[in-house]
């Protein structure tokens, strides 16, 4: 069992930098940073620069493959037949994890993009460092600006995870949710409901966890992502726990709540009712495959799982199961713009910005990509209302905004991802107890971000 267990936890090791935003925690403000007087001057007299006459270009660093490539590059040739002047140079930089370390080499050697995706927690070390540009008074400008309407059109639970301090050092971009994907007709033929609850996940998985038809096989009941470390923090919302106390930089994860979350995860590995992606990497191979019959991943996978399952069964998306309370991470990146670059790229910049997550753009990109469409008014667009009505698992993760919330944003939140994951896999693995694998994590994670709050002269 453990050397099976083991293959599964593979491609764990490595974290998969994913950031949220959300209503829970931590708070808009949780981060102070001193605006520089150049920003305080903008902020009273308005953007002064202007872009008539002349011709700039932009680089905008990415992640985006695939159709979300195609999509991003047909807005932004859409951009520039509208604003012939600025030339945006899309530079794809593989991964997150690959993005991420190149945007910060680069601010090192002080040669960072123009504007570039970013999670939350990149943010606020680029925000220490003073890398990225405040937003906050090209938003407010009375003649580059928005109104305020057309601010809070961007849903709240996207503003809060974009702010800190009061001040915007991005935007939302390409955002998910995690949601539980199911095998209809398997569901059907086993004559199981569709689980709201942990309880009934539990249950459903026992159910469903059979021998394939075939006999060629096991179908197992329940999936998850080889990132299980990281959705720690979605279940120890849903058990009634705190994650972390931001205030105190502390962990929370030796707390009753936490060990039931713990519990309830590796409960499923433990009585062969659930699995991990392993070497498939993602769930939405082995679940196109029929070897799973459920698991929890991201909304924007619902384009890989309908190509992997290609026909053969009818399945469907429901939101996550709630434990005490509902609670679900809201994933993807944002938009930032650096401050190395020159004030005519930065209002370039904040013009492809805005014209990138409009109201028929976003909506366009939703409907390409299966990411969530950032802006009210989309979602009311009578164009996504129907693309919606004709694909309802589109408009699924939607529905979970309200118990949205984005993962912690401290000084050291990307090394204390790093201490969960293994301290996860080396409970999943029966190398440690949970109790011990908990208490080791939140010892690790507690220093990591003691160390880094030192680093940073806080």
């Amino acid at each position: 069992m453990k050397k099976k267990l083991s293959m599964l936890l593979l491609t764990s090791a490595v974290v998969l930098t994913a950031s949220a935003c959300g209503n829970q925690e931590p708070k808009a403000n949780d981060t102070k940073t001193a605006a520089s007087s150049e920003t305080k001057n903008e902020a009273a007299k308005g953007i002064q620069t202007s872009l008539e006459g002349k011709n700039v270009e932009v680089e905008f660093w990415h992640a985006m493959t695939g159709e979300q490539e195609k999509a991003l590059t047909k807005i932004t040739n859409d951009f520039t037949a509208k604003y012939p002047n600025i030339k945006v140079k899309l530079v794809a930089q593989g991964n997150y994890g690959d993005l991420q370390q190149k945007l910060t080499a680069a601010a090192k050697a002080k040669k960072s993009p123009t504007l570039s995706q970013t999670y939350e927690d990149w943010n606020t070390e680029f925000i220490q460092n003073d890398i990225v540009t405040d937003l906050t008074p090209y938003i407010n400008d009375p003649k580059y600006g928005w109104k305020k309407e057309e601010l809070e059109d961007i849903a709240k639970v996207y503003r809060d995870g974009n702010m800190w301090d009061g001040k915007y050092y991005s935007l939302p971009f390409n955002k998910s949710t995690n949601v539980l994907f199911y095998n209809k007709t398997l569901l059907d033929k086993a004559g199981v409901k569709v689980p709201t609850t942990w309880d009934e996940l539990k249950d459903a998985a026992k159910k469903l966890t059979q021998d394939k038809p075939d006999g060629k096989g096991k179908v197992i009941g329940m999936g998850f992502e080889n990132s299980i470390g990281m959705d720690l923090h979605t279940y120890v919302l849903q058990a009634g726990g705190t994650y972390i106390d931001e205030k105190n930089l502390k962990l929370q994860l030796t707390a009753p709540e936490a060990k039931d979350a713990m519990n309830f995860l590796y409960g499923f590995i433990k009585d062969g009712t659930g699995r991990l992606a392993g070497e498939d990497k993602f769930m939405s191979d082995p679940f196109g495959r029929g070897d799973v019959a459920m698991y929890v991943g991201s909304s924007a996978g619902i384009t890989f799982v309908d190509k992997a399952i290609a026909g053969k069964f009818d399945w469907a998306v429901a939101p996550l199961v709630k434990g005490k309370k509902s609670a679900a991470v809201i994933q993807g990146t944002n938009v930032s713009v650096y401050r190395s670059s020159s004030d005519e790229q930065k209002l370039a910049a904040w013009e492809y910005i805005k014209f990138l997550i409009n109201t028929e753009n976003t909506a366009y990109w939703a409907m390409q990509t299966g990411y969530l469409p950032v802006r009210t008014s989309a979602s009311n667009l009578d164009s996504y209302k129907q693309f919606v009505k004709e694909k309802p698992n589109q408009g699924v993760a939607e529905k979970q905004l309200a118990d949205g919330f984005f993962y912690s944003r401290v000084l050291g939140s990307t090394a204390v991802k790093n201490v969960v994951m293994k301290e996860v896999e080396n409970a999943f693995l029966g190398k440690k107890s949970i109790d011990q694998a908990l208490a080791d994590a939140e010892k690790a994670g507690n220093e990591e971000m003691q160390k880094a709050k030192a680093a940073s002269g806080k």
